[in-house]
């Protein structure tokens, strides 16, 4: 009769199996729209906030979020499956279902079978958008930006409001400015700038400048004229004071802009050119890409056994242990990948070692749940009294 029973239960053609599944998709969509919202609405305020600031056009602005959305689309999928199985496994215990099914041999095992389909789908959703979906966006945001001119946050200057540059040494500001020209340039007048010359304040004014982009170093700089420059307090003794007609200031270190230019070219190559590239940066992101819906065949499992509950015990404490788990996951693969980038990791050990870590503690969880790791510590134990009496 149980051998009956488990083997209809593999079919998922039963109405417990489509009990369950009900229950996980309607938690999946439920769990992905909460997240969604939080995050693409936090998305949708700081670009209408920027949009504002900057005075670029919204419309501009709207393909970046569409972009963002696509690229945070896979960490989503991930948590929200993963909660999800968490979620619709607990249920079935503190409702008591889980118990009668168990009493009649549908354990966790059964519960993974039904589960499985559905996983290995949003697993390779997840990879499909991973492998293509998310480096196409990355691509396209940046030929969005490219075109609008927000590359980054020094792309342009906000006339009638004071800038910092380099981390706070440099206040800029200019009463006036035009947009930016074909070449990259932006005209300015009335500047007045603030910086910091190996602990000297210096004191700019101008009565035109250009922003332009060194074209070997990259480096951005403000080309001044017809200005002053102040060396020191107005008070000191030793101020200096200087009168020119053309005076060029590095605002943004081409070294810095290289590096950004990297890291972004790396995430926006295709998986096929990572693959024939080789190095750090590359295999990085390639382990990256299959990281994550390798985690999600991994979190699914975790997730069965995490909502595993008594019909008495506390509401939502293995919701905030799964939160967890999944934050101490993500986390240890971005240190993972930022190791293998910076040379600290072996690419052979990389972030096949932290899944490796998850499955061993998998392994703990199972032996937890089946008490035999009570049995083995028993064991101890015993031998560590009978040592003890024979002493």
């Amino acid at each position: 009769m149980k051998s009956m029973l488990l083997e209809l239960f593999s079919y998922k053609s039963t109405k417990i199996a489509k009990y369950i599944m009900r229950n996980l998709v309607t938690y999946f969509f439920a769990i992905s729209f909460i997240i969604g919202l939080v995050v693409f609405g936090n998305q949708f305020v700081l670009t209408v906030q920027e949009s504002i600031d900057r005075g670029i056009p919204f419309q501009e602005l709207m393909p970046l979020i569409s972009f963002n959305m696509i690229r945070d689309v896979p960490v989503i999928l991930v948590l929200s499956i993963f909660l999800a199985v968490i979620i619709t496994i607990s249920q079935l215990y503190k409702n008591s279902e889980a118990i009668v099914m168990n009493s009649i041999g549908l354990g966790d095992k059964a519960f993974l079978s039904v589960i499985k389909p559905f996983a290995i789908f949003i697993f390779l959703f997840v990879l499909f958008l991973t492998a293509y979906a998310v480096p196409w966006a990355k691509h396209q945001k940046s030929v969005a930006e490219e075109k609008t001119n927000n590359a980054s946050e020094f792309s342009f200057i906000t006339e009638g409001k004071f800038e910092s540059f380099k981390k706070g040494d440099i206040v800029f500001y200019a009463s006036d400015s035009t947009s930016i020209d074909v070449d990259g340039e932006q005209n300015m007048e009335e500047i007045f700038i603030y910086a910091s010359d190996n602990g000297n304040p210096v004191i700019v004014l101008a009565s035109d400048a250009t922003k332009y982009i060194d074209p070997e170093s990259k480096s951005i700089y403000l080309r001044l004229k017809d200005g002053v420059r102040y060396q020191g307090l107005p008070s000191s003794e030793n101020i200096n004071i200087l009168n020119f007609d053309s005076y060029n200031l590095e605002i943004v270190s081409g070294e810095v802009q290289k590096s950004l230019a990297t890291f972004t070219e790396i995430e926006e190559k295709t998986t096929l050119d990572l693959l024939k590239q080789g190095g750090l940066l590359a295999v990085a992101e390639l382990q990256w890409r299959l990281s994550l819906p390798l985690s999600i065949l991994i979190l699914v499992v975790f997730a069965v056994y995490l909502g595993k509950t008594s019909p008495r015990g506390g509401k939502g404490i293995n919701i905030l242990i799964g939160i967890f788990v999944f934050m101490l996951y993500n986390n240890g693969l971005l240190v993972a990948k930022s190791s293998i980038e910076n040379g600290l990791l072996s690419p052979i050990i990389g972030m096949w070692s932290i899944h490796l870590i998850a499955i061993l503690f998998l392994i703990l969880l199972y032996q937890f749940r089946q008490g035999k790791i009570m049995y083995f510590i028993d064991k101890i134990t015993i031998f560590n009294n009978k040592k003890k009496s024979h002493v």
